[in-house]
């Protein structure tokens, strides 16, 4: 049984369900499962937090000593964590991909644009006769292209990254609240900023259904002190990631304590994942190993983030789950969960992972699709901030890109040695990966190759180290 059995498929927040006679199940999950669906009345609050530039490695929940996320930790324990989910490698794709539930091969325009007429689960969940807000890094909106987190579907919003702030985002920053910039005194944390103004919207709406995005400045570079770090001039970027880590922690924690405070955590489904990989300047330590950030690249360390799911009383504690997970999941997986009928997406090529948080097998990935063309304006190519037109599909272990390049990424993760001798077990895989690939458009359907330099350019050989010639990804 899911839990849109015991939700009404219809529209507004007010509409409550008709109980249907559920089936008895042995063992303790049953139980749960079962007892979940007898509490449940009506849509549940979410709260989705999208964290900046942070990898998988920097959670001790998956297996870090070296940083403290003890908030974190503990909502993995008390739900599901799953290891193996794969963003872009890049911010602004992420965020087209996650908001949209489509890969970016079909609606993926420039850097900084959300393509406008295209969906998102704010408008959805607006639609069902939820509260929705928004704070922190937009990143979706130029002065002539993209949209508004209006336009998008918030009532209301604080942001940074939008026509009219500026490049500060830390101390003293440059927020929009809800179309005028904030005048802020001296002395200001940006993050605490953002984690107040939602604190405020979930004390505001504690009667109807809402849903709180949280895409968190925390943790890009710059990498500054925080207002926790013991030496508020410490230069070391190091130290301050450490510090930032622990105090993105510390906002999700406050999150977290308002839902408590509010009689609201056990209606409330919070996730927690994050954009990409961490900064390639970073080299952290986990398990024995060194693992210098992936962001922008399109290996392992750039698109492997933490996934964590967490609803007292319906996703049972404990759970680990090794199932494949993109980031065109998210949109349908947030509309089962909260019991509505499944939304119809054009070219939506995403799956809900709803039941695996439920505790049933639920329906398993056996591959993950990749497109990537960040700056596809862009002047010159690289391959990272402005990496040439790539598409690449990958299962647990293998990777095939549409060059024909092939990587085995769990003993190959910085895939310098593309694989030549194609074992039973790899040409089987190679074979699904193919066919994988076969079922998405050459290119995208969004770029206008008029305006594009030759993006046909000569894959890295085996070891090829290519120099950014841009900018970095604000």
């Amino acid at each position: 049984m899911l839990l849109r059995d015991c939700f009404s498929a219809g529209r507004g927040y007010k509409r409550r369900m008709r109980l249907r006679m559920p089936r008895l199940w042995g063992g303790a999950m049953g139980f749960f499962l079962l007892s979940a669906c007898l509490v449940r009345s009506e849509p549940p609050n979410i709260v989705l937090i999208l964290a900046d530039d942070v990898g998988f490695e920097c959670f001790g929940s998956y297996g870090s000593r070296e940083y403290q996320t003890p908030r974190l930790d503990a909502l993995s324990r008390g739900g599901i964590q799953f290891d193996h989910c794969h963003s872009t490698p890049l911010c602004t794709p992420s965020r087209v991909n996650l908001l949209s539930g489509r890969s970016n091969v079909f609606n993926y325009e420039d850097f900084g644009v959300y393509p406008r007429g295209e969906p998102s689960f704010a408008q959805f969940f607006k639609d069902q006769g939820y509260a929705t807000a928004v704070a922190g890094k937009w990143q979706l909106l130029k002065k002539t292209e993209g949209v508004s987190a209006t336009d998008l579907g918030f009532d209301t919003y604080c942001l940074w990254n939008t026509p009219l702030t500026a490049r500060s985002r830390y101390w003293n920053p440059s927020y929009e609240r809800n179309g005028e910039l904030m005048v802020l005194p001296e002395g200001t944390y940006g993050p605490d900023v953002m984690t107040d103004f939602l604190i405020e919207f979930i004390n505001h709406h504690r009667e109807q259904p809402f849903l709180a995005y949280y895409p968190m400045n925390l943790v890009h570079s710059p990498f500054p002190p925080t207002p926790d770090s013991v030496d508020r001039n410490e230069k070391d970027e190091k130290k301050n990631f450490i510090d930032m880590v622990a105090y993105m922690d510390k906002c999700v924690g406050r999150i977290v304590d308002s839902l408590t405070a509010g009689g609201l955590r056990e209606k409330t489904l919070l996730v927690f994942t994050s954009d990409n990989g961490t900064h390639d300047r970073l080299v952290s330590e986990w398990k024995g190993r060194s693992i210098r950030g992936g962001k922008g690249f399109t290996r392992d360390h750039g698109t492997h983030v933490p996934l964590i799911l967490n609803w007292p009383g319906v996703i049972a504690p404990g759970q680990r789950n090794e199932d494949l997970i993109c980031f065109s999941d998210f949109f349908p997986t947030l509309v089962e969960a909260s019991g509505f009928a499944p939304r119809p997406i054009r070219d939506g090529d995403g799956w809900s992972f709803w039941p695996q948080c439920r505790g049933s097998e639920g329906k398993k990935r056996q591959w993950v699709y990749g497109y990537y063309f960040p700056r596809p304006y862009a002047k010159q190519f690289d391959d990272k901030y402005q990496h040439f037109e790539v598409r690449y599909a990958r299962d647990h272990r293998y990777k095939l890109y549409d060059d024909g390049r092939m990587f085995d990424v769990v003993n190959d993760v910085l895939e310098e040695r593309p694989l030549t001798d194609l074992l039973p077990e790899v040409s089987l895989s190679r074979t699904r990966l193919l066919n994988a690939l076969a079922q998405y458009p050459n290119q995208g359907r969004r770029i206008d190759y008029d305006r594009t330099a030759s993006s046909d350019q000569p894959s890295p050989s085996p070891g090829e180290k290519r120099s950014p010639s841009g900018k970095e990804c604000l």
